[in-house]
């Protein structure tokens, strides 16, 4: 099966779907926490990766083609 990404929140004490899914007993899940948007430290960490994104992926960027790949 391929994989899935399932909107779900923590109530306190379960993990829980925000939308309908039959899941089987036994189901095989990988959980990811995302980061808290109102947490400072959080904030800092995605400023810099957005910066750095920015700057690695900026308009002045060249435009490369399969002809510029080298086997």
């Amino acid at each position: 099966m391929t994989g899935l990404t399932l909107k779900a929140h923590f109530d306190g004490k379960h993990i829980t779907l925000d939308e309908p899914f039959e899941l089987r007993p036994g189901a095989p899940l990988a959980v990811t926490v995302l980061a808290d948007p109102t947490d400072p430290e959080a904030l800092d960490w995605l400023r810099a990766a957005s910066g750095g994104l920015a700057r690695a992926y900026s308009d002045d960027e060249p435009e490369y083609t399969s002809k510029d790949v080298k086997p």
